[in-house]
């Protein structure tokens, strides 16, 4: 379990599911406490500072979709405590 610690913020624990080459570098998935008044973003932060295999398969440089309950959505999105984030690379196909 991974934590964050922000002063005067309640916690709150998300679902943090990883697919595709994520999953191959990640697991498959994982609890995460973080703050309240989060974002998709802010959480992709918090794991990219986690360590050092959460920094090279989340960076910010990579193309990385983020979805909120089963649905694709923005980084800058809320989240609720006891929600489903889940990171994927952008799928292909033809």
């Amino acid at each position: 379990v991974l934590t964050a610690v922000l002063t005067n913020r309640p916690e709150m624990t998300i679902t943090v599911r990883y697919f595709a080459s994520l999953r191959e570098a990640l697991g498959t998935d994982e609890r995460f406490p973080h703050h309240a008044g989060a974002t998709l973003g802010s959480i992709r932060d918090a794991l990219i500072a986690s360590d050092a295999a959460h920094a090279e398969a989340l960076a910010r440089g990579r193309a990385i979709r983020c979805a909120l309950n089963q649905q694709i959505l923005p980084e800058d999105t809320p989240v609720d405590d006891g929600a489903e984030v889940a990171f994927f690379p952008p799928v292909t196909g033809g």
